[in-house]
């Protein structure tokens, strides 16, 4: 069996890659590693997202956290941050979240929360994976140890007003579209900023258990940005598919991605002195011009791989308060303990509001370096081995020796999809464009 976890929980194809079996055992394994300890009968949150094949791995995830004694209690649909802030105020054991994000429906995912609200550490997610292939060393207690479920029936509306918490700003004046991917966040969005007072407009907010992310959300923000110039809005927002990413759009269509918003928040943080240590994480992915950005106003931008929880350990282990992707995962630590799209969303109008400046006069704050992003479609069991690959190391060293002074070369592997990501960074788009291009192609060529 290969590695499982990748950088945001097990994923893969329902019911083919994902089965009822591997979700009913995640469920066993997951629930002994984090409940061990306890002296009590462990309660596990799960909830999900609304795709069709979330009712399957719910059943199955279930039934494996109720057969080592641990007592399942449903959330239902709701936002993955969601989970990680009720497993909190519930003062649960752990939290499970069964989606696969910005994915297309037919893919789902697994991703463990700790009673903390915290992501799983690598070293948890191993110890998991090794219970997998020694399943019989797991106790199946009997009778009245058997674990049981319960409904979180307040569940939705306990973090719609968490989420009301976290400014203290109205919105009234504030014209607001919303894409909600047909996802986690169709109900817990536009509710939020309603009670803040904005004017919302919504679109892909009725899911049927097979639109999730199709043709909308964060994946395709096209949409966001007609809605806006259409309507003639303020901002806009687009939520992935459970809701822990979200990108913006200012009133003329122009997107504010997540290096932007890390900008324009933490630029407002520092001036409030709200901004710990005066520092933001980002990524090794993170465009340029953030850490110029910094430069020019005494902000510190530290980088780590690429992935939500990399940016949480760092923000952890510095005591920073604000971290996050380019692709609109954005950890606003005093308020949740994970990427919280909607968080972002209501943090982005708080400044809005209190600077009393257009969307797009806040964007101002960085200038983006122009950056190309090809993905090589590969088989996922190679996807690792690019620089085994004579052709394509000697490629990748060509492209790093012609853009040495005058941006950088990027290769990184996808963490939850058969792709290798191609990023080049520099001041020629066309150019940058033909060699991302090019190098992708010998990518895909040799590792199939």
């Amino acid at each position: 069996m290969g590695k499982l976890f990748g950088t945001d929980g097990v994923r893969g194809v329902a019911n083919t890659e994902l089965t009822g079996e591997l979700a009913y055992n995640l469920g066993r394994a997951g629930a002994y590693v984090l409940t061990k300890e306890t002296a009590h009968a462990p309660r596990i949150l799960v909830g999900m997202d609304t795709r069709i094949s979330g009712d399957m791995l719910e059943s199955a995830l279930v039934a494996g956290i109720c057969s080592v004694g641990a007592h399942a209690v449903i959330a239902g649909i709701v936002p993955t941050p969601a989970v990680a802030y009720l497993v909190r105020k519930y003062n649960l054991d752990a939290g499970v979240v069964i989606s696969a994000s910005h994915n297309p429906v037919e893919y789902n995912g697994i991703k463990f929360f700790n009673n903390e609200g915290y992501k799983l550490r690598d070293e948890l997610e191993n110890e998991i994976e090794d219970l997998l292939m020694n399943m019989e060393t797991i106790p199946q207690p009997v009778g009245s140890d058997i674990g049981t479920k319960s409904l979180a029936e307040d569940a939705l509306d306990d973090y719609i007003d968490f989420l009301t918490t976290t400014t203290n700003t109205k919105f009234e004046g504030i014209k607001v579209a919303i894409d909600c991917a047909n996802g986690a966040s169709y109900k817990a969005a536009p509710i939020a900023l309603l009670n803040l007072g904005a004017s919302v407009s919504i679109i892909h907010n009725e899911p049927d258990g097979t639109n999730i992310n199709k043709n909308c959300g964060s994946t395709h923000m096209e949409n966001i940005c007609k809605l806006v110039v259409d309507n003639g809005c303020d901002i806009g927002f687009a939520f992935d598919g459970d809701a822990d990413r979200c990108l913006a759009v200012d009133e003329k269509g122009n997107l504010i991605d997540g290096d932007k918003i890390l900008a324009i928040c933490g630029y407002n943080m520092k001036k409030k002195g709200e901004l710990k240590k005066d520092a933001i994480v980002g990524t090794i992915m993170s465009n340029l011009g953030l850490t110029l950005m910094g430069k020019e106003n005494g902000i510190s931008i530290e980088q780590v791989g690429v992935g939500d929880r990399y940016v949480l350990e760092r923000m952890l282990e510095k005591g920073y308060n604000l971290g996050g992707e380019q692709s609109g995962h954005v950890i606003f630590l005093d308020y949740n303990t994970t990427g919280d799209g909607i968080v972002t969303a209501i943090q982005m109008l708080t400044v809005l509001k209190e600077c009393g400046l257009k969307a797009s006069e806040m964007a101002e704050i960085m200038e983006s370096m122009p950056q190309v992003l090809v993905n090589a479609k590969v088989n996922n069991s190679r996807k690792n081995d690019y620089m085994e690959v004579i052709e394509i190391r000697e490629r990748i060293e060509q492209l790093e020796e012609k853009f040495a002074g005058e941006g950088r070369v990027l290769i990184r592997t996808s963490g939850t999809e058969p792709l290798v990501r191609v990023m080049i960074e520099g001041k020629d788009l066309s150019v940058m464009k033909a060699e991302a291009e090019s190098l992708a192609s010998l990518i895909e060529e040799k590792l199939q």
